[in-house]
């Protein structure tokens, strides 16, 4: 699998929370303004390029961003260590989008993180592998990740949502210090907004054989990058310092978009934190 952002989209990103326009990247860059843009817009290197520079201009890490420039990817975690957590992919409208399932070994009692775009896998998997859907968590609002709940819901009309919208019903939002218990499993939350107000990330701990923690983090971050921060850029980067890089080197990252990855690999690699 690909990075969800390339090089250019990373760059981007940088460029916008900065607010500086292309001639002053490209500047820094020691590139042409047109041989910028289409940097920006292929992800693909032309000519040599000043990352340390660059990276000082957009406040990333000049040497983060050289290394995915040289085709850096997360290792692969092995997921049998979570054998109760699957990721669903589904795809509309130009965008590919995950979501997780995971549940109890012993109660079959499942938890669905974000919906996806099509209820289908969700339903097959559910009910190839004998589970009793309880809870609905949602990361964000926004229609790529939520875009199957009505028909999630009207599978599983006994669903309980959780979600940190302001709109939601009190009784179906998330509180500080929340935590439920999925069989052994235990389940928490964590604010972090900045992509969207409303961002949250869920923590999955307690697992057999001690598995490490898993972390559904919706767009909060990626794979070497982060969700657009269109409520606020430093936001969204404090939140992940704060709330996701706080969390153990070994946990599981789980994003909406984009490779699995982990807190160890996105602390050694990802330019948005240098």
């Amino acid at each position: 699998m690909h990075l969800e952002d390339h090089l250019g989209d990373i760059l981007r990103k940088g460029r916008e929370a900065k607010e500086i326009p292309a001639a002053a990247a490209a500047q820094a860059a020691g590139l042409t303004e047109p041989a910028y843009s289409a940097l920006e817009e292929t992800g693909r290197l032309m000519g040599q390029i000043n990352f340390p520079a660059l990276g000082a201009a957009l406040s990333l890490s000049g040497a983060k961003l050289e290394r995915i420039a040289k085709g850096w990817l997360p290792a692969t975690p092995e997921l049998s260590q979570w054998c109760e957590l699957r990721q669903i992919t589904t795809q509309a409208n130009g965008i590919t989008v995950h979501c997780y399932l995971a549940w109890d070994e012993v109660s079959r009692e499942a938890a669905l993180f974000d919906t996806g775009w099509d209820a289908a896998p969700i339903i097959k998997l559910i009910e190839e592998n004998g589970l009793v859907l309880r809870h609905l968590f949602l990361t964000h609002m926004d229609e790529d990740h939520v875009a199957a709940m009505g028909a999630v819901r009207e599978k599983f009309p006994k669903l309980h949502l959780h979600s940190n919208s302001r709109h939601a019903p009190p009784q179906h939002r998330n509180r500080a210090n929340d935590f439920l218990h999925l069989g052994s499993l235990r389940i928490t939350n964590r604010d972090t907004p900045g992509h969207t107000e409303e961002g949250v990330t869920y923590i999955i701990g307690t697992w057999p054989a001690d598995a490490p923690h898993v972390a559904l983090v919706g767009d909060a971050i990626f794979a070497g990058s982060i969700g657009s921060g269109r409520q606020s850029w430093d936001l969204a980067r404090q939140k992940v310092r704060e709330q996701i890089f706080s969390l153990p080197d070994e946990t599981l990252l789980c994003p909406g978009h984009g490779p699995l990855t982990t807190v160890a690999e996105e602390k050694a690699n990802n330019p948005f934190f240098p």
